[in-house]
């Protein structure tokens, strides 16, 4: 009797939320609630209405598995722009639907302020009072403290936030027409493969594809198969493994390493949040073409970028065509002469940046970003540089490439470092006690890291056509031969897996 009490205590604690196990693609625990959920999503193929409320219940109870019951903020989210969508529609008076815009921005984006930005903000207001106690000899002032408030960043709101501004604003613009049934928005909004850390899907994309009857080809049962192995390598393989082993360590203690092992750490660092990010989106797509959706491409080999323009079109491409379409371009883009330009641009990815997080060193890599694109189109104005690297001769692409590269990787120090401190000390390491002779002592005291880090690069910078035949390679084989190659995978992906789940870097976003 107490080893079946016992059973079933464990077994609730299994589906209930953990808020230090968040449910991921490459757990154990997600693998056999896909099979069950998927077994069922089969039978429903036909049946509309079911279908959708059943993957909306499942996909509730996937992010309760990852921020507990703030999935009620998801629903919050999706009832408010649902009837401002609705109310839009009904208006013909531009002020009124320019208002009910109005009132989205400021439920979505009140919403992102106070969950990710209030504690940033009210340090900086802390921080101003004491410079203005000091500056005119206030003692209440001088005496304001700060204590941050316990306040929980729900998992992936920056993500479903900004996937229901997009859906309003093309409601405005006349793109779309809006949903008239609540769950159907629910649908869209909480579908779950891709909720907690995008791609970021247009309404206009996928609205479509929910009244669609699925339907799995084999060359699709293959190339979704194909990405979620391609994410679970990347992600539990070449990211976590790198991240544990030395990543991590080199910007913990920046100090106890030399410039060229602060060097191999930031290349890690390149590759690890690559890995980490594009795996996740390798799965979410997958995952989704085998229910019968098909997303856009989220990442195409970022790296092999030879100017910082043609980065941001291969890198996170559902966010930054996101800022593009609707703040950029709402900005004026660039059709208020170059100056507005270079000034939108930097506007764009600062916000980029503060949209990855409230601190200083998110605000200075989206100024590195904006600077460099505002520079780049500068230097494609006047002095005829390319936009792109495919239309520079090979010696111009891959100088372009060694640049563009080590440009984004200073951004990284940015992005990852924990204070200014470290990117400080990570610099000063680099620049004046590099100590090129330990290269060699770092190979050997960190084969597994190095090798990975060699593999990770050599196929990040493969020709496109290899990983298509590669991708062919896994659609034509057998379903047999595809078992067995899933299994093989799940092996490899065990034998690396770390002790404790590591959440993917985007989650915190």
């Amino acid at each position: 009797m107490m080893s079946n009490t016992f059973s079933i205590e464990k077994l609730e604690e299994l589906f209930a939320y953990q808020g230090n196990a968040p449910i991921l693609f490459s757990s154990g625990l997600f693998f056999f609630l896909f099979i069950g959920f998927f077994i069922i999503y089969l039978s429903l193929r036909k049946h509309l209405l079911a279908r959708i409320i059943y993957v909306t219940l499942f996909s509730l109870y996937f992010y309760y598995k990852s921020s507990g019951l703030w999935f009620g903020l998801l629903l919050l989210t999706a009832t408010s722009d649902f009837c401002i969508a609705q109310g839009i529609s009904h208006t013909s008076a531009k002020w009124g639907r320019k208002l009910f815009v109005t009132l989205s921005l400021c439920v979505n984006l009140g919403m992102l302020g106070y969950f990710k930005y209030f504690n940033f903000l009210r340090e900086i207001i802390a921080s101003f009072a004491h410079e203005l106690g000091y500056q005119f000899g206030s003692t209440a002032l001088q005496n304001i403290s700060y204590q941050p408030l316990d306040i929980f960043l729900p998992v992936g709101i920056s993500f479903f936030t900004f996937q229901s501004i997009s859906y309003v604003i093309d409601v405005y613009r006349g793109r779309i027409q809006p949903l008239t049934r609540w769950v159907d928005y629910v649908f869209y909004v909480s579908f779950f493969p891709q909720l907690v850390a995008g791609p970021i899907v247009r309404a206009r994309d996928f609205i479509p594809q929910i009244y669609k009857t699925p339907v799995l080809t084999r060359s699709e049962f293959g190339e979704g198969l194909f990405l979620i192995l391609c994410g679970l390598l990347k992600k539990t393989v070449i990211s976590d493994y790198i991240s544990l082993n030395f990543v991590d360590r080199v910007f913990d203690a920046p100090l106890l390493y030399t410039g060229v092992e602060n060097l191999m750490g930031v290349y890690g660092y390149a590759l690890q949040i690559y890995c980490d990010f594009s795996g996740y989106s390798d799965m979410a797509i997958g995952i989704a073409l085998l229910l019968g959706f098909r997303f856009n491409m989220n990442f195409d080999s970022p790296y092999q970028s030879a100017t910082i323009t043609e980065f941001w079109r291969r890198w996170h491409i559902s966010l930054s065509s996101w800022l593009k379409d609707y703040l950029y371009i709402s900005l004026g883009g660039n059709r208020k002469g170059q100056v507005r330009t270079y000034v939108n641009l930097l506007i764009t990815m600062l916000l980029g940046g503060l949209w990855h997080g409230a601190s200083i060193s998110f605000i200075l890599w989206g100024a590195l970003h904006g600077v460099a694109l505002a520079v780049h189109k500068f230097m494609m104005t006047h002095f005829g540089f390319k936009q792109l690297g495919s239309d520079m001769s090979l010696l111009h692409r891959l100088i372009g490439i060694l640049i563009t590269f080590h440009l984004v990787c200073f951004g990284w120090i940015l992005f990852r470092a924990d204070s200014m401190k470290t990117v400080g000390e990570m610099l000063h390491q680099i620049f004046t006690n590099f100590h090129p002779e330990v290269f060699q002592q770092f190979v050997m005291g960190y084969k597994g890291v190095f090798i990975l880090m060699m593999v990770g690069y050599i196929l990040h910078f493969m020709p496109k056509k290899a990983e298509n035949m590669l991708q062919e390679v896994v659609t034509r084989s057998p379903l047999l031969v595809q078992a067995v190659i899933l299994a093989a995978v799940i092996f490899v992906v065990v034998q690396f897996k770390s002790a404790g789940v590591q959440p993917f870097i985007y989650f915190q976003f």
